[in-house]
Protein backbone atom coordinates (compact mmCIF):
# COMPACT_ATOMS: atom_id res chain seq x y z
CA UNK A 1 0.00 0.00 0.00
CA UNK A 2 1.16 3.30 -0.93
CA UNK A 3 2.78 5.64 2.14
CA UNK A 4 -0.24 8.34 0.90
CA UNK A 5 -3.25 5.66 1.13
CA UNK A 6 -1.63 3.95 4.56
CA UNK A 7 -1.43 7.57 6.27
CA UNK A 8 -5.35 7.73 5.16
CA UNK A 9 -6.13 4.10 5.89
CA UNK A 10 -4.53 5.01 9.76
CA UNK A 11 -6.23 8.35 9.87
CA UNK A 12 -9.81 6.42 9.66
CA UNK A 13 -8.87 3.85 12.53
CA UNK A 14 -7.56 6.82 14.63
CA UNK A 15 -11.34 8.42 13.56
CA UNK A 16 -12.85 5.45 14.65
CA UNK A 17 -14.52 5.33 10.89
CA UNK A 18 -15.99 2.17 9.34
CA UNK A 19 -14.79 3.36 5.67
CA UNK A 20 -14.63 6.25 3.68
CA UNK A 21 -15.91 6.88 -0.08
CA UNK A 22 -13.59 9.27 -1.85
CA UNK A 23 -14.86 10.44 -4.91
CA UNK A 24 -13.33 13.60 -6.72
CA UNK A 25 -10.85 13.28 -8.91
CA UNK A 26 -8.39 15.32 -7.50
CA UNK A 27 -8.51 13.12 -4.13
CA UNK A 28 -8.52 10.06 -5.94
CA UNK A 29 -5.46 10.61 -7.98
CA UNK A 30 -3.91 11.99 -4.85
CA UNK A 31 -3.91 8.31 -3.22
CA UNK A 32 -4.52 6.27 -5.95
CA UNK A 33 -2.09 7.95 -9.13
CA UNK A 34 -5.45 7.02 -11.29
CA UNK A 35 -6.70 10.33 -12.74
CA UNK A 36 -10.33 10.07 -14.23
CA UNK A 37 -12.82 12.82 -15.02
CA UNK A 38 -16.36 10.27 -14.92
CA UNK A 39 -18.23 13.32 -15.82
CA UNK A 40 -22.02 12.06 -14.50
CA UNK A 41 -20.73 8.83 -13.91
CA UNK A 42 -19.40 7.45 -10.40
CA UNK A 43 -15.95 7.57 -9.70
CA UNK A 44 -15.27 5.80 -5.71
CA UNK A 45 -11.92 4.71 -4.20
CA UNK A 46 -13.09 2.99 -0.68
CA UNK A 47 -10.99 2.32 2.15
CA UNK A 48 -11.78 0.09 4.97
CA UNK A 49 -9.50 0.00 7.76
CA UNK A 50 -7.50 -3.33 8.03
CA UNK A 51 -9.25 -4.55 4.45
CA UNK A 52 -7.88 -3.95 1.19
CA UNK A 53 -9.13 -1.10 -0.57
CA UNK A 54 -11.19 -0.66 -3.78
CA UNK A 55 -11.87 0.98 -7.09
CA UNK A 56 -15.26 1.64 -8.95
CA UNK A 57 -14.64 3.43 -12.11
CA UNK A 58 -17.02 3.27 -15.03
CA UNK A 59 -16.54 0.06 -17.19
CA UNK A 60 -14.35 2.05 -20.04
CA UNK A 61 -11.80 3.41 -17.45
CA UNK A 62 -11.34 -0.20 -15.66
CA UNK A 63 -7.34 -0.68 -18.03
CA UNK A 64 -5.96 3.04 -17.48
CA UNK A 65 -6.63 2.66 -13.16
CA UNK A 66 -4.73 -1.05 -13.91
CA UNK A 67 -2.06 0.95 -15.94
CA UNK A 68 -1.85 3.88 -13.53
CA UNK A 69 -0.48 1.21 -11.04
CA UNK A 70 -3.69 0.62 -9.02
CA UNK A 71 -2.60 -3.07 -7.00
CA UNK A 72 -6.36 -3.92 -5.62
CA UNK A 73 -9.85 -4.44 -6.92
CA UNK A 74 -11.18 -2.73 -9.66
CA UNK A 75 -15.02 -2.69 -9.54
CA UNK A 76 -15.96 -1.76 -13.16
CA UNK A 77 -19.63 -0.96 -14.38
CA UNK A 78 -21.83 -0.33 -17.06
CA UNK A 79 -24.39 2.30 -17.76
CA UNK A 80 -26.71 -0.13 -17.45
CA UNK A 81 -25.85 -0.71 -14.00
CA UNK A 82 -25.98 0.68 -10.41
CA UNK A 83 -22.56 0.90 -9.34
CA UNK A 84 -23.72 0.84 -5.18
CA UNK A 85 -25.34 -2.40 -5.83
CA UNK A 86 -21.60 -3.37 -6.31
CA UNK A 87 -20.41 -1.18 -3.66
CA UNK A 88 -22.40 -2.79 -1.04
CA UNK A 89 -21.93 -6.08 -2.01
CA UNK A 90 -17.66 -5.09 -1.61
CA UNK A 91 -18.41 -3.49 1.67
CA UNK A 92 -20.38 -6.70 2.91
CA UNK A 93 -17.10 -8.50 2.05
CA UNK A 94 -14.97 -6.58 3.99
CA UNK A 95 -17.36 -7.10 6.80
CA UNK A 96 -18.72 -3.47 6.80
CA UNK A 97 -22.71 -4.88 6.75
CA UNK A 98 -24.07 -2.21 9.00
CA UNK A 99 -21.41 0.80 9.05
CA UNK A 100 -22.38 3.24 11.79
CA UNK A 101 -19.94 6.05 10.56
CA UNK A 102 -18.41 7.09 7.30
CA UNK A 103 -15.66 9.26 5.65
CA UNK A 104 -17.00 11.24 2.79
CA UNK A 105 -16.42 14.60 1.06
CA UNK A 106 -18.92 16.81 2.31
CA UNK A 107 -18.00 19.82 0.41
CA UNK A 108 -18.65 18.19 -3.05
CA UNK A 109 -20.60 14.51 -2.62
CA UNK A 110 -23.86 14.87 -4.28
CA UNK A 111 -26.91 14.68 -2.00
CA UNK A 112 -28.43 12.05 -4.25
CA UNK A 113 -25.64 9.55 -3.59
CA UNK A 114 -25.11 10.10 0.11
CA UNK A 115 -28.85 9.07 0.03
CA UNK A 116 -28.19 5.77 -2.15
CA UNK A 117 -25.75 5.16 0.62
CA UNK A 118 -28.35 5.99 3.68
CA UNK A 119 -30.78 3.85 2.24
CA UNK A 120 -28.62 0.71 1.96
CA UNK A 121 -26.88 1.58 5.42
CA UNK A 122 -29.48 3.28 7.41
CA UNK A 123 -28.85 5.59 10.59
CA UNK A 124 -25.23 5.96 8.27
CA UNK A 125 -23.65 9.23 10.27
CA UNK A 126 -20.87 11.37 7.77
CA UNK A 127 -17.88 12.47 8.82
CA UNK A 128 -15.45 15.15 6.68
CA UNK A 129 -12.98 13.27 4.71
CA UNK A 130 -11.58 16.58 4.09
CA UNK A 131 -10.07 17.07 7.57
CA UNK A 132 -7.49 14.77 7.09
CA UNK A 133 -7.06 15.05 3.28
CA UNK A 134 -6.48 18.66 2.94
CA UNK A 135 -3.71 18.21 6.02
CA UNK A 136 -1.78 15.66 3.79
CA UNK A 137 -2.14 17.43 0.91
CA UNK A 138 -0.64 20.75 2.32
CA UNK A 139 2.92 20.09 2.55
CA UNK A 140 4.34 19.06 -0.84
CA UNK A 141 7.00 16.36 -1.07
CA UNK A 142 10.37 17.24 -3.40
CA UNK A 143 9.13 15.25 -6.46
CA UNK A 144 5.65 17.15 -6.03
CA UNK A 145 8.13 20.66 -6.31
CA UNK A 146 9.48 19.24 -9.12
CA UNK A 147 6.39 18.68 -11.46
CA UNK A 148 4.86 22.20 -10.18
CA UNK A 149 8.44 23.80 -11.09
CA UNK A 150 7.87 22.21 -14.31
CA UNK A 151 4.00 23.26 -14.36
CA UNK A 152 4.87 27.17 -13.33
CA UNK A 153 7.86 26.99 -16.44
CA UNK A 154 5.36 26.23 -18.82
CA UNK A 155 3.19 29.31 -17.44
CA UNK A 156 5.88 31.32 -17.55
CA UNK A 157 6.07 30.29 -21.64
CA UNK A 158 2.64 30.57 -21.87
CA UNK A 159 2.84 34.34 -20.80
CA UNK A 160 5.71 35.07 -23.25
CA UNK A 161 4.16 33.68 -25.77
CA UNK A 162 0.88 36.04 -25.22
CA UNK A 163 3.33 38.95 -24.90
CA UNK A 164 4.60 38.17 -28.19
CA UNK A 165 1.43 37.71 -30.00
CA UNK A 166 0.30 41.49 -29.22
CA UNK A 167 0.17 43.37 -32.20
CA UNK A 168 -2.55 46.55 -32.77
CA UNK A 169 -5.53 45.39 -34.07
CA UNK A 170 -5.05 41.83 -32.54
CA UNK A 171 -7.86 40.46 -30.67
CA UNK A 172 -8.16 38.76 -27.21
CA UNK A 173 -9.32 35.69 -28.23
CA UNK A 174 -6.69 35.64 -30.96
CA UNK A 175 -4.09 35.50 -28.77
CA UNK A 176 -5.25 33.23 -26.32
CA UNK A 177 -5.39 30.81 -29.16
CA UNK A 178 -2.07 31.58 -29.81
CA UNK A 179 -0.83 30.48 -26.38
CA UNK A 180 -3.02 27.26 -26.41
CA UNK A 181 -1.79 26.20 -29.59
CA UNK A 182 1.57 26.82 -28.74
CA UNK A 183 1.31 25.17 -25.17
CA UNK A 184 -0.43 22.09 -27.09
CA UNK A 185 2.60 21.60 -29.38
CA UNK A 186 4.82 21.54 -26.12
CA UNK A 187 2.59 18.71 -24.64
CA UNK A 188 0.12 20.18 -22.62
CA UNK A 189 -3.46 18.79 -23.06
CA UNK A 190 -5.27 21.24 -20.21
CA UNK A 191 -5.29 24.48 -19.13
CA UNK A 192 -5.51 24.70 -15.16
CA UNK A 193 -9.06 27.37 -15.75
CA UNK A 194 -10.23 29.05 -18.57
CA UNK A 195 -7.10 31.54 -20.14
CA UNK A 196 -7.67 35.11 -19.39
CA UNK A 197 -6.41 37.51 -21.98
CA UNK A 198 -7.81 40.74 -21.10
CA UNK A 199 -7.70 44.25 -22.60
CA UNK A 200 -7.97 48.20 -21.80
CA UNK A 201 -11.12 48.54 -19.73
CA UNK A 202 -11.66 44.57 -19.28
CA UNK A 203 -8.44 44.02 -17.71
CA UNK A 204 -10.42 45.97 -14.77
CA UNK A 205 -12.33 43.08 -14.34
CA UNK A 206 -10.82 40.45 -11.85
CA UNK A 207 -12.51 37.31 -13.66
CA UNK A 208 -13.38 38.78 -16.94
CA UNK A 209 -14.47 36.78 -20.29
CA UNK A 210 -12.27 37.16 -22.87
CA UNK A 211 -13.61 38.66 -26.74
CA UNK A 212 -13.44 40.36 -29.76
CA UNK A 213 -12.01 43.76 -27.77
CA UNK A 214 -8.98 44.59 -30.23
CA UNK A 215 -5.77 45.61 -28.74
CA UNK A 216 -4.94 49.38 -29.22
CA UNK A 217 -2.59 51.66 -28.24
CA UNK A 218 -2.12 52.83 -24.34
CA UNK A 219 -3.95 49.35 -23.48
CA UNK A 220 -3.27 47.44 -20.33
CA UNK A 221 -2.99 44.03 -21.16
CA UNK A 222 -3.71 41.28 -18.04
CA UNK A 223 -2.65 37.55 -19.18
CA UNK A 224 -3.91 35.03 -16.58
CA UNK A 225 -3.31 30.96 -17.07
CA UNK A 226 -2.36 27.68 -15.81
CA UNK A 227 -1.15 24.31 -16.98
CA UNK A 228 -1.92 21.08 -15.60
CA UNK A 229 1.26 19.44 -15.88
CA UNK A 230 1.47 15.56 -14.67
CA UNK A 231 -1.26 16.31 -12.44
CA UNK A 232 -0.54 19.33 -11.09
CA UNK A 233 -1.79 22.62 -11.36
CA UNK A 234 0.30 26.09 -12.22
CA UNK A 235 -1.19 29.58 -12.10
CA UNK A 236 0.48 32.94 -13.08
CA UNK A 237 -1.37 36.44 -13.58
CA UNK A 238 1.02 39.29 -15.41
CA UNK A 239 0.12 42.59 -16.54
CA UNK A 240 1.75 44.66 -19.43
CA UNK A 241 1.11 47.47 -21.09
CA UNK A 242 0.76 48.43 -24.78
CA UNK A 243 2.61 51.20 -26.65
CA UNK A 244 2.66 53.69 -24.13
CA UNK A 245 1.53 53.55 -20.29
CA UNK A 246 -0.31 56.76 -18.56
CA UNK A 247 0.88 57.96 -15.36
CA UNK A 248 -2.10 56.16 -13.54
CA UNK A 249 -1.59 52.51 -14.85
CA UNK A 250 2.37 53.31 -13.80
CA UNK A 251 1.03 54.04 -10.24
CA UNK A 252 -1.27 51.31 -10.03
CA UNK A 253 1.45 48.70 -11.59
CA UNK A 254 3.85 49.87 -9.32
CA UNK A 255 1.25 49.72 -6.39
CA UNK A 256 0.54 45.95 -7.10
CA UNK A 257 4.28 45.18 -7.60
CA UNK A 258 5.47 46.92 -4.28
CA UNK A 259 2.14 44.86 -2.70
CA UNK A 260 3.75 41.36 -4.08
CA UNK A 261 6.96 42.18 -2.46
CA UNK A 262 5.71 42.95 0.69
CA UNK A 263 3.59 39.60 1.06
CA UNK A 264 6.47 37.35 -0.58
CA UNK A 265 9.12 39.27 2.03
CA UNK A 266 6.63 37.62 4.90
CA UNK A 267 6.56 34.64 3.35
CA UNK A 268 8.72 31.90 5.86
CA UNK A 269 7.72 29.21 8.45
CA UNK A 270 5.68 30.38 11.05
CA UNK A 271 4.20 33.35 9.27
CA UNK A 272 0.13 33.41 10.35
CA UNK A 273 -1.12 32.95 6.53
CA UNK A 274 -3.83 36.04 6.88
CA UNK A 275 -0.43 38.17 7.67
CA UNK A 276 0.42 37.32 4.52
CA UNK A 277 -2.83 39.12 2.62
CA UNK A 278 -2.38 41.69 5.06
CA UNK A 279 1.17 42.62 4.03
CA UNK A 280 -0.59 43.29 0.20
CA UNK A 281 -3.56 44.99 1.77
CA UNK A 282 -1.87 47.91 3.63
CA UNK A 283 -0.15 49.04 0.75
CA UNK A 284 -2.73 48.56 -1.57
CA UNK A 285 -4.88 50.49 1.13
CA UNK A 286 -2.17 53.16 2.03
CA UNK A 287 -2.21 54.24 -1.83
CA UNK A 288 -6.16 54.80 -1.83
CA UNK A 289 -6.85 51.89 -3.74
CA UNK A 290 -8.13 49.54 -1.29
CA UNK A 291 -12.00 49.42 -2.36
CA UNK A 292 -10.46 47.97 -5.96
CA UNK A 293 -8.37 45.32 -4.05
CA UNK A 294 -11.89 42.92 -3.93
CA UNK A 295 -10.47 39.24 -2.97
CA UNK A 296 -8.33 37.63 -0.74
CA UNK A 297 -4.38 37.47 -1.45
CA UNK A 298 -4.36 33.42 -2.44
CA UNK A 299 -5.16 30.11 -2.21
CA UNK A 300 -3.28 26.74 -2.43
CA UNK A 301 -2.37 25.23 -5.56
CA UNK A 302 -1.45 21.49 -6.09
CA UNK A 303 -3.28 19.30 -8.19
CA UNK A 304 -6.35 21.73 -7.81
CA UNK A 305 -5.31 25.09 -8.82
CA UNK A 306 -7.61 26.45 -6.06
CA UNK A 307 -6.98 24.14 -3.16
CA UNK A 308 -6.59 23.93 0.60
CA UNK A 309 -5.91 26.39 2.50
CA UNK A 310 -7.38 30.30 1.60
CA UNK A 311 -5.04 33.15 1.95
CA UNK A 312 -7.85 35.51 3.34
CA UNK A 313 -6.79 37.99 6.01
CA UNK A 314 -8.48 36.24 8.78
CA UNK A 315 -6.55 32.51 8.59
CA UNK A 316 -4.91 32.31 11.71
CA UNK A 317 -2.79 29.18 10.56
CA UNK A 318 0.76 28.75 9.99
CA UNK A 319 2.96 28.40 7.18
CA UNK A 320 4.71 25.41 7.04
CA UNK A 321 7.61 24.21 4.65
CA UNK A 322 6.66 22.62 1.65
CA UNK A 323 3.58 24.85 1.17
CA UNK A 324 2.14 26.07 -2.08
CA UNK A 325 0.01 28.57 -3.21
CA UNK A 326 -0.18 31.92 -4.79
CA UNK A 327 0.40 35.64 -4.03
CA UNK A 328 -1.89 37.44 -6.28
CA UNK A 329 -2.76 41.33 -5.32
CA UNK A 330 -4.38 43.50 -7.80
CA UNK A 331 -6.29 46.83 -8.52
CA UNK A 332 -8.98 46.80 -10.86
CA UNK A 333 -10.66 50.29 -11.64
CA UNK A 334 -14.19 50.24 -13.25
CA UNK A 335 -14.06 51.18 -16.72
CA UNK A 336 -10.45 52.02 -16.69
CA UNK A 337 -8.71 48.71 -16.51
CA UNK A 338 -6.71 47.01 -13.95
CA UNK A 339 -3.17 45.53 -13.07
CA UNK A 340 -2.99 41.82 -11.01
CA UNK A 341 0.94 40.56 -10.43
CA UNK A 342 0.53 36.66 -9.10
CA UNK A 343 3.21 34.02 -8.93
CA UNK A 344 3.07 30.66 -7.14
CA UNK A 345 5.43 29.81 -4.32
CA UNK A 346 7.09 27.66 -2.56
CA UNK A 347 7.80 27.68 1.30
CA UNK A 348 11.48 26.48 1.99
CA UNK A 349 13.21 26.09 5.45
CA UNK A 350 14.12 29.92 5.67
CA UNK A 351 11.93 31.30 3.43
CA UNK A 352 10.67 31.13 0.09
CA UNK A 353 10.82 29.94 -3.52
CA UNK A 354 9.22 31.70 -6.39
CA UNK A 355 8.13 28.79 -8.71
CA UNK A 356 6.94 31.31 -11.30
CA UNK A 357 9.57 33.30 -12.83
CA UNK A 358 8.31 35.33 -15.67
CA UNK A 359 9.55 38.85 -14.97
CA UNK A 360 7.14 41.61 -12.91
CA UNK A 361 9.07 45.11 -13.97
CA UNK A 362 6.25 46.89 -15.99
CA UNK A 363 6.91 46.08 -19.76
CA UNK A 364 5.80 48.16 -22.22
CA UNK A 365 5.36 46.14 -25.14
CA UNK A 366 5.97 48.50 -28.55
Amino acid sequence: MNARLSKMTDWLSEQNQDFAYIHSPSNVFYLSNFHCEPHERLLGLFIVPHHEPFLVVPGMETSQARDAGWEYEIIGYSDSENPFDFIYEALKERGVSQPKSASIEKGTLAYERAEELQDRFPGLQYHSAELGLNQFRLIKDEKEIEVLREAAALADFGVETGVKALREGVTEMEVLATIEFELKKKGIREMSFSTMVLFGEKSGQPHGNPGDRQLKKGDLVLFDLGVVCNGYCSDITRTVAFGEVNEKQKEIYDTVLRALTESLQVSKPGTRLGDIDLAARNVISNAGYGDYFPHRIGHGIGIEVHEFPSLSEKNDSLLQEGMTYTIEPGIYLPDVGGVRIEDDVHVTENGYETLTKYPKELQIIE
